[in-house]
């Protein structure tokens, strides 16, 4: 082996910026370039497009995937500021695809990460094409973009047929290793987004084959009592009674939580959680608020009925959750993301309000739904004596 001191100075570190910096490490900002980063391209569009539909500005958000291998995304608001500053003031839509703003994404509570929250800008960079139309104040403008850069100027293209914006995208097949769009996969994250905001309209089509279009509208005004009842048909379960389903805003955690669940006869339990509509697979403080509260609403009920003695150890959350399908979604004006793909919620002040929430509304609904309370704790009582 070579004794000989390895030169590493700053004439070897590799700078780059801008979109050569996005195009030479996708991975870096869309975590593969498989379907998986593939999607990430759709929902940065719909990201943008949903946040002004939830502003007040927009009534529906459209997403059709073309015969041509592209993906467009339409809404209705009142078109979006080209150029100069865009909506509240920050940047416009041309700065967003061609520049890396700093806190240009979703922030608040109000606001919508569909995916990984990378932006226009990556998404326009990991394009080989990407057109805007802009219908604004009776005008219709254009635009079109190759792998990030400007290919036109902005023009008018005649009057404007109502307000919006759309864009189209067409994914660079010589960054990611499958350039097809999967309906089934776009159409579920899209129906949770609908279940966690209630009221926002959004629909997906898919045009890419004559002899077989698909078309889906995703609207539920239940919230998340309507996203547990279509978890249980989905697996096709036997349920034990109504969804149980309450919102709350804490001050404490600068934010509101939703929570419904329901128990199945039987089955490993099925936990959905959410921060700012970001799904959080890693769980993080709102989960653990969840337990907690879970455990305690559950086992006050069981000792006050006599179904545990004081000697019994109390129910824990794994035994508790046998059976039982929930969704836990919290919205933060500043939430903190934890873990390499960041999909756990850090918050510490979430934990103990979620907690409070959870036991104080559980409790009250099982006291108030003896039938239902004394089967589902019955239950779990019973499975905890067995073991």
């Amino acid at each position: 082996m070579s004794e000989e001191p390895i030169s590493y100075d700053a004439d070897a570190i590799e700078v780059l910026e801008g979109n050569e910096a996005v195009r030479k490490r996708p991975g870096m900002y869309i975590g593969s370039t498989g379907e998986r980063g593939l999607h990430q391209l759709v929902f940065a569009v719909v990201d943008r497009a949903v946040n002004d539909g939830l502003a007040g500005r927009a009534c529906s958000v459209d997403v059709t995937l073309t015969p041509d291998g592209g993906v467009c995304v339409a809404d209705d608001g009142p078109g979006a500021r080209v150029g100069g500053a865009g909506a509240a003031g920050g940047p416009g839509l041309e700065a967003l695809l061609t520049r890396m703003e700093p806190g240009a994404g979703p922030v608040g509570r109000d606001d919508v990460t569909t995916g990984f929250g990378v932006g226009l800008f990556v998404a326009n960079a990991l394009s080989r094409r990407l057109t805007v139309e802009v219908r604004r104040q009776g005008v219709r403008r254009v635009q079109e973009f190759a792998r990030g850069v400007a290919v036109t100027a902005r023009t008018e293209a005649g009057p404007a047929d109502g307000s919006g914006t759309s864009i189209t995208l067409w994914p660079d097949a010589e960054i990611f290793e499958e350039v097809h769009f999967s309906f089934d996969g776009l159409a579920d994250r899209f129906r949770e987004l609908a279940f966690l905001k209630r009221g926002l309209d959004i629909s997906l089509a898919d045009r890419r084959r004559e002899d077989e279009p698909r078309s889906v509208r995703l609207r539920f005004p239940g919230g998340a009592r309507d996203f547990v009842v279509h978890l249980d048909e989905q697996a096709g379960a036997a349920v034990q009674g109504d969804v149980l389903g309450f919102e709350r805003e804490d001050p404490r955690m600068a934010g509101t939580l939703e929570v419904a669940l329901r128990w199945r006869g039987s089955g490993e339990e099925r936990l959905r959680s959410f921060a700012n509509s970001r799904p959080t697979p890693g769980g993080g403080t709102h989960e653990s608020g969840f337990r907690d509260g879970l455990a305690a609403a559950v086992n006050a009920y069981a000792r006050e009925q006599r179904l545990l003695t004081e000697a019994d150890p109390g129910l824990d959350a794994e035994r508790i959750g046998e059976g039982l399908t929930a969704v836990v979604s919290v919205k933060l004006d500043d939430p903190w993301f934890e873990g390499p793909i960041r999909d756990r919620l850090g918050n510490d002040p979430v934990r103990a309000c979620v907690e409070e929430a959870v036991r104080e509304h559980l409790g009250k609904w099982l006291a108030e739904h003896p039938e239902q309370a004394a089967a589902v704790v019955g239950r779990i009582v019973r499975g905890a004596r067995r073991d």
